[in-house]
């Protein structure tokens, strides 16, 4: 026989003197069939009984469960509070968090049905939503204007975080405590709108949600919610969501993506480093991607114009196609390879993620000098890009997972100051190219993204530092002392060889 699943039904309560005996006693004696049942009531701090009264319930001889109430001397706010329920279920072994209001607004009796999918493993979240049902959510007596309010902000919130909710705005949810484990909630508000930054953070670590419709009902409860002040915090918060993911933004709550999510993607469909080194790569050359994250460019290079491709990366390779591949720290410098036989070498997107850059350019340009007809395309991020210079004109400087202000990035270079490494490094400069901003990447791969991007190609021609979201140059290297000097003593040894044969043939 196997273990029934521990649930934890929460109930929040302020100042629900008058219900909380009902709500506890609404809940379906059912649930013991099926699952091991335990209460737990948290009073925030009510100014009326409401803990007198829910001690009283725990004693009561009737009761079909164990119930825990506690207190909290100061009001910690309905997020908060929140966060200590979910706490004491993670650290108490629950396999699944209920949560119900106090005030009876949710009905008990529909646990069982809310409870089925966690159960059988189809969701990490089941919602409890008022407007699955048409018509049911004013049936249940919900005023019209939260009616009109509720679908006005879910329709924003699936917008701004691509989601399909049918509503965003339910108190009635039941999590797995592995859900509640994969996010930060301890980071989210303590007022209201917490309920939608968990929602974001779950859709954000890819957590499955179910929605199943709950009647409606409202009575005398008092209504603590400031509505205006409630919208704009949920829509700012599903704003800085969605900045966040363009790379713009950057909150610690919202970092909650799978850390196997590949950060990196191929950029091969619309104008970026990789398909800009692509178009000018000959069909067969030999190629050494350093750097080659996955192995995407190296793959397409294999597969599109059959080149012979080798790869260098701290991680393993994911792509196949590759001839070979050395899995090595780049901070500790080049391997050791042969890369006299390259006619190409790759840095796309690599060179900021190192800790001495400008070192490791000098080590490249020796490795690759020998061969003087090697070309090396190297791309980088631009920190001079006119939406990082509003950032930081409005005080806002912020790292995140992707974009400019990566949290790998170890150093960040405008036009001038890249450049200046690339020379100093011993390089000479055959071509560069400002590059756009990946309009596909935020807003998918459509004509209002291709649009967006040639007017911002049309701007890089203007001003190319302000505009360019990325650096890309195509690169040769100059001739180390050590090359001159061996060649200047081949040259001669020939040319003394040939006035010598001349002058015996005379």
């Amino acid at each position: 026989m196997t273990t029934p699943p521990k649930v934890l039904v929460f109930i929040v309560a302020y100042n629900a003197e008058k219900t909380i005996r009902e709500v506890v006693f609404r809940i379906p004696e059912a649930l013991r069939d099926t699952y091991e049942v335990d209460v737990l009531i948290i009073d925030d701090s009510s100014r009326d009984a409401t803990f007198e009264k829910g001690h009283s319930v725990s004693k009561d001889p009737d009761l079909h469960f164990p119930i825990t109430v506690l207190f909290n001397p100061k009001n910690q706010g309905y997020g908060g509070n929140q966060k200590l329920g979910y706490h004491y279920a993670l650290q108490r072994g629950y396999d699944f968090v209920a949560l119900i209001h106090g005030d009876g607004q949710y009905a008990p009796e529909c646990l069982p049905e809310l409870l089925e999918p966690l159960r059988k493993g189809e969701a990490a979240a089941v919602f409890g939503s008022r407007m699955m049902t048409p018509s049911g959510a004013r049936r249940g007596g919900m005023p019209i204007y939260k009616l009109v309010g509720n679908r006005i902000l879910t329709w924003i919130e699936n917008k701004l975080l691509r989601a399909s909710l049918t509503e965003f705005h339910s108190g009635y949810r039941i999590y797995s405590t592995k859900a509640l484990a994969a996010i930060p909630f301890d980071r989210n508000s303590n007022d209201f709108h917490f309920d939608t930054e968990i929602i974001i953070q779950l859709l954000v670590a890819r957590q499955t949600i179910k929605e199943l419709p709950i009647p409606t009902y409202y009575g005398d409860e008092i209504c603590y919610v400031n509505g205006m002040k409630y919208a704009f915090n949920v829509i700012v918060a599903a704003l800085k969501a969605r900045l966040q993911e363009m790379g713009l933004f950057y909150d610690r709550k919202f970092d909650c993506e799978p850390r196997d999510a590949l950060p990196y993607t191929p950029k091969f469909s619309w104008v970026s480093p990789h398909s800009l080194a692509f178009e000018r790569i000959r069909p067969g050359a030999e190629v050494l991607d350093i750097g080659c994250a996955g192995g995407y460019m190296g793959a397409w290079l294999s597969r599109q114009k059959q080149c012979q491709v080798d790869g260098i990366d701290a991680f393993p390779l994911l792509q196949p196609g590759f001839r070979s591949f050395c899995l090595h720290d780049l901070n500790l410098g080049l391997p050791r390879i042969d890369y006299e036989k390259y006619n190409y070498v790759l840095m796309l997107d690599v060179i900021e993620h190192l800790a001495k850059p400008e070192l490791f350019l000098e080590q490249l340009r020796t490795a690759v000098s020998m061969n003087p007809a090697t070309e090396v395309m190297i791309s980088t991020a631009n920190i001079g890009f006119l939406v990082t210079r509003f950032m930081l004109l409005i005080g806002q400087f912020n790292y995140g997972r992707r974009g400019i202000l990566d949290l790998t990035h170890t150093r960040l270079f405008t036009f001038g100051s890249f450049t200046r490494a690339v020379k100093q490094a011993g390089f000479d400069i055959l071509e560069t190219v400002g590059v756009p901003a990946p309009a596909p990447m935020a807003i998918g791969d459509n004509l209002l993204s291709r649009m967006l991007m040639a007017i911002n190609r049309a701007f890089i021609r203007l001003s190319r530092g302000l505009f360019s979201y990325q650096i890309f140059l195509r690169i040769k290297p100059q001739p180390t002392l050590e090359f001159l000097l061996r060649t200047a003593q081949e040259q001669s040894e020939k040319r003394a060889l040939a006035i010598e044969t001349a002058q015996s043939g005379r």
